[in-house]
């Protein structure tokens, strides 16, 4: 698991530099795919479903990044977007489209549905994340009054 966190650090670095993102929230950036792919390999481990692990490790890096964005006083998506490079669902994307060139139209079927699945989990952890934030910050505002 140590490998693979690693490589979800770096998985999440990559992004920054190709989308020209201020070079000091590298680390930052890293951590926040490190912490997303810690969080989903967990919750895999125990439930064996990559679209609940899907889910905890978007809304954790949907977390993550809502609170760097407020502490950094950056936008979110500096963070959220590399964050959610190592949770995509390539591998089952490319088997899609092998078995629908392959012929294998039941598989592609059984692994499209997975893939958009979990597409659908990360962007529902993502939109939690952000809602749970805006009602905190509505809260705060409506307190100061």
């Amino acid at each position: 698991m140590l490998q693979q966190t690693v490589l979800a650090f770096f998985g999440s670095i990559f992004p920054v530099i190709l989308f020209n993102i201020d070079r000091r929230k590298i680390l930052w950036a890293g951590f926040c795919g490190a912490i997303g792919w810690i969080i989903y390999s967990l919750v895999s481990a125990n439930t064996n479903s990559p679209i609940f692990s899907s889910f905890f490790g978007a809304l954790t890096v949907g977390i993550y990044s809502e609170s760097m964005a407020r502490i950094l006083k950056t936008p979110t998506f500096e963070f959220l977007i590399p964050g959610i490079f190592p949770l995509v669902p390539g591998m089952i994307a490319y088997k899609t489209l092998r078995y629908i060139v392959e012929n294998n139209m039941s598989s592609a079927f059984s692994s499209g549905t997975q893939t958009l699945a979990v597409g659908g989990a990360i962007g529902f952890g993502i939109m939690l994340s952000t809602t749970i934030f805006k009602f905190i910050s509505r809260i705060q505002k409506n307190r100061k009054k």
